[in-house]
């Protein structure tokens, strides 16, 4: 909802290299990408995002934007997390046919409000729902790289447990981190032994998150919201109706 200071390098596109992939739930791999030394030393913020591109040998092409979900700290590299979507051209080719050692055609970084610097350093609140949670894991890992000391708490909703993308390496950055606290909840097939929340985030439970960021009485500084358009555009409403200034909710959308 608001914008801040942007490194936007997505006037070109450029040839990058995959260097791995990770199957990291049943429909979302992981990939790294080594860029081209030009791209590299340009870095990038977390939060922002590349466009890829694909083209078929008629000349048709198909493009996407992922965000970026490594942290600017090796800027030689960036991982992306491909949600694989129904009838989804890039997602689909990225699942059953790319490899590590293959040529990727890619353009970015781009964006500019909705990312995080370590130079913020008081109250943030981060909500994500679903495969929304790869930018704020990038903010989340530099974070955690910069030893910064603003408090921050991530509240993350998944259909499922095995949906919680990351769910490990967020319980280890959490417990070693006592400036960051986690809230999981899951909408739908909870186990036996989940110790987390299982509803779908709403108005007391963000209420609940924010007493718990910042007291009784205050608002974070800061707030990220990404998932999906209508999740986002409940929970990004609620916080501006909480007393939130619209430049301190900063909202990104994900979608098929």
């Amino acid at each position: 909802m608001a914008t801040s200071r942007s490194r936007d390098g997505g006037a070109e596109w450029q040839i990058a290299t995959v260097s791995s992939v990770d199957d990291e739930s049943t429909r979302v791999k992981l990939f790294t990408l080594d860029l081209p030394d030009e791209r590299a030393k340009a870095g990038f913020f977390a939060g922002q995002y590349y466009d890829l591109r694909l083209t078929a040998p008629d000349g048709y092409q198909a493009q996407r934007s992922y965000s970026i979900t490594s942290s600017p700290d090796d800027p030689g590299s960036i991982e992306l997390a491909i949600e694989l979507i129904t009838d989804g051209e890039v997602s689909s080719y990225f699942h059953e046919f790319v490899e590590v050692g293959d040529k990727i055609e890619l353009r970015g970084p781009i964006g500019g409000h909705f990312t995080w610097l370590p130079m913020i350093t008081k109250p943030v609140l981060f909500i994500a729902g679903g495969s929304g949670i790869a930018p704020i894991m990038s903010m989340l890992r530099h974070h955690a790289s910069s030893n910064s000391t603003a408090p921050a708490l991530l509240m993350f909703s998944a259909r499922n447990e095995p949906d919680i993308l990351y769910k490990d390496e967020l319980e280890r950055m959490a417990d070693a981190d006592q400036n960051l606290a986690l809230i999981l909840t899951l909408t739908r097939g909870v186990p036996d032994d989940w110790r987390g929340e299982s509803r779908r985030i709403d108005k007391a439970m963000v209420d609940q998150s924010i007493s718990q960021l910042v007291g009784e009485n205050n608002l974070p500084d800061r707030a990220y919201v990404c998932g999906g358009s209508s999740f986002v555009e409940s929970i990004g409403n609620y916080l501006l109706d909480v007393g939130m200034g619209h430049n301190d909710v900063r909202t990104e959308r994900f979608g098929p």
